[in-house]
């Protein structure tokens, strides 16, 4: 890192037209001389995937260091197995009830950052406040947007939702109450303008001028760039040249997956900007959350790849049934490796995401390891829907507080909320007690 002798403010952003604003990300010049060791803010993200996962092809057989193959799910994720901790035996016990039912995605879900506590019947669940929120609630007014909830649907599926159960459990992870969840963003032309500020204060008369003349949200902030440039030195000049080269190719996606949209689909209620090919849409988002998190515009996220229950197919990769169906495979080879295959396409796209995150300088490190990126199911076995030994991956060293490339395996039945209270503290937000959690998780055993 080049230390220079003038500091700019932390909270920089790039001003043009009306409400357009750009954040910067984090650099050099932002460090005031003789305070070489300011360290970068810690982020968290979690990223959940549905119906479970096949833990045969999921789950590092030995404990400790990740050497050896990996299996299956986890091959893609093999450039980041340094980065990474499989954690094991994680139960969330209020998740179960003592009836079988429809319902058991809802509780799953509902219980994943909740905690909740289930009573004596399928359909009676309860949510409280989430991990994520009350982390939010202590750091967030030092960022724009205290947390980010984003999610991928298929619109065609969105009211397919369990008997009994409100869609509230099935589509949200994060809540601000036990009755008001925060519904993720899907729509990632909303999302870009949501970071962006560029239709606040808009009428609709306005939208609507700006749709057909829309220009890059870069060039309204050139004058400003380019007065910023001039006070920068090389390596912060190149950083900002990188940073605002992924906001336009972020742009020139977006654009593309609209054409692609009224092209492939014409007359379905499709969200506005969502690109047919699921791939496609994580990248969006993720790229995003990516630009989010470098320029500190929040440092808390939750992120549903694809709601819980979820019956998508994924034709992109030949597999034409649905996942919820294939994961009820009683045995089923055929069956079993559809779940396989789709649960490996989800750790390819995760792998591009970290490799996004790894390949982001900030400070003397990169923004992966100044992250605790938590990937995972509420399910284990989506034949069974066991509850027990929950998929977990934390991935990231969190600002030098873990040393993962490792497999750390609990007692049986530990609380998935022991986790979430470790999460916590390690993002500076102390409490008590959350859920039905017994304690911490061993720090000794993550870093």
């Amino acid at each position: 890192m080049v230390v220079t002798g003038k500091a700019l403010p932390r909270r920089t952003f790039l001003r043009g037209l009306g409400a357009t604003a750009v954040a910067l990300p984090f650099l050099d010049a932002m460090t005031p001389a003789l305070s070489a060791k300011t360290k970068p803010p810690v982020r968290l993200a979690f990223l959940y995937v549905p119906n479970g996962i096949d833990m045969a092809n999921w789950n590092v057989a030995q404990e400790g260091s990740l050497t050896g193959e990996l299996p299956r799910i986890l091959k893609p994720l093999e450039a980041f197995r340094h980065d990474m901790i499989q954690l094991g035996n994680l139960t969330h016990n209020s998740g179960r009830a003592l009836l079988d039912g429809a319902g058991d995605h809802g509780r799953c879900a509902g219980s994943y950052l909740t905690g909740i506590q289930v009573r004596k019947s399928t359909v009676d669940i309860k949510a409280s406040v989430s991990c994520d929120q009350l982390i939010a609630n202590e750091i967030g007014n030092e960022t724009r947007f205290a947390s980010l909830e984003l999610g991928m649907d298929d619109s065609r599926q969105a009211g397919d939702c369990d008997s009994g159960y409100s869609c509230a459990y099935t589509n949200n992870l994060a809540w601000r109450s036990e009755t008001q969840p925060l519904p993720p963003i899907l729509d990632p032309r909303i999302l870009f303008e949501r970071l962006f500020g560029t239709d606040a204060d808009m009428t609709p008369e306005q939208r609507e001028r700006r749709t057909r003349y829309r220009r890059s949200i870069l060039d309204f902030v050139m004058g400003d760039t380019k007065r910023l440039q001039s006070d920068l030195g090389p390596t912060d000049r190149r950083k900002l040249d990188e940073y605002l080269s992924s906001i336009r190719e972020v742009e020139r996606q977006l654009e593309r997956a609209e054409r692609d949209s009224i092209e492939i689909d014409p007359g379905l209620p499709k969200p506005y900007g969502v690109p047919p090919d699921f791939g496609e849409h994580f990248k969006l988002m993720s790229d995003m959350l990516t630009i989010a998190f470098q320029a500190d515009l929040t440092r808390v996220a939750t992120f549903m790849m694809t709601r819980e229950g979820t019956s998508r197919s994924y034709r992109e990769i030949g597999i034409a049934d649905g996942h919820h169906p294939c994961t009820h495979h009683q045995g089923n080879t055929d069956l079993m490796e559809k779940v396989t295959r789709i649960n490996e396409y989800h750790t390819q796209q995760l792998a591009g995401f970290l490799h996004k995150l790894k390949n982001t300088p900030e400070g003397d490190s990169n923004l992966l390891d100044n992250s605790l990126i938590v990937y995972g199911a509420g399910l284990s076995d989506g034949n069974r829907h066991t509850h027990e030994d929950l998929p977990t991956l934390l991935i990231g060293r969190g600002g030098g507080q873990v040393q993962p490339g490792r497999r750390v395996i609990y007692r049986r039945e530990t609380p998935m909320c022991n986790f979430h209270l470790t999460l916590m503290d390690m993002m500076g937000v102390h409490v008590e007690n959350f859920g039905d959690a017994s304690g911490r998780l061993d720090l000794a055993e993550l870093g």
